[in-house]
């Protein structure tokens, strides 16, 4: 385990942070966290040639399930800064290291045991796609599962709905009897694929599940932004690529 500091009375942390663009932030006070692990804390500095952050890096399209920002905002700070060698101060450590660190924090932060989890797999697909060895395995083993896990859900609701009849453990089931396969299906086959991610099979498992049960609220959010986007379009107009000068 571990607890977060203040650097600069070694009390709480008070995260102070100063807007660069809108997007991403600078510390205006050190924070420190320091690891059971370790003889060393971890201190993000105040630098901004050094260190900015946009929080929780977490897509659009799933910012209603884990918000960029919120309790775990000290740890996903942390995460920014110690994934970068030279962004932080103290021990050296890997980035699946990392990640392992940040998983820990949130949950000291008082994260709630799934979304924890779920913000450390994500964290891990961004460790694999970076991966300097063996680069287009890890970024293959990712395509892979997200790819075929989208496509088995969207087959599988097809069967549901008596459009067609492919998958074997669909069949013609009555409706709970198909709801059922279909959720233990959402368990197996993602997790048997998640076995091609070596080392990250663990973060592969819970990427794969989540995303088996929640495709369908993905691609209806997708859908939901696509139409809003065309409206606000309609009515307002293109959006100018380069802000009108002074007068």
């Amino acid at each position: 385990m571990g607890r977060f500091f203040d650097v600069a009375d070694g009390g709480p942390v008070r995260l102070e942070v100063r807007s660069v663009d809108g997007r991403d932030f600078t510390l205006l006070r050190r924070i420190g966290y320091l690891s059971d692990d370790y003889d060393q804390p971890f201190v993000v500095p105040i630098d901004l040639e050094r260190f900015r952050t946009d929080f929780a890096s977490v897509p659009w399209i799933f910012t209603w399930l884990v918000p960029r920002s919120g309790r775990y905002a000290a740890a996903a700070v942390l995460h920014d800064a110690i994934v970068v060698e030279g962004d932080y101060d103290g021990p050296v450590i890997d980035r699946v290291e990392a990640d392992r660190i940040f998983r820990v924090a949130l949950r000291e932060l008082g994260t709630p045991v799934l979304r924890s989890w779920l913000m450390w797999a994500a964290v891990s697909i961004a460790t694999m796609w970076t991966m300097p060895q063996r680069r287009w395995r890890w970024r293959g083993a990712v395509v892979l599962l997200i790819g075929m896990v989208t496509a088995v859900g969207l087959v599988a609701t097809g069967d549901l709905f008596d459009l067609w009849s492919v998958l074997p453990w669909m069949g013609e089931r009555s409706l709970a009897a198909e709801l059922a396969a279909g959720a233990a299906a959402a368990v197996v086959v993602p997790s048997v694929l998640a076995l091609s991610w070596g080392r990250f099979a663990r973060a592969g498992i819970i990427t794969g599940v989540a995303l088996a049960f929640l495709v369908h609220v993905t691609l209806a959010i997708v859908a939901l932004f696509g139409l809003y986007r065309l409206a606000e379009r309609l009515v307002s107009g293109p959006t100018p690529s380069v802000a009108p000068a002074d007068r």
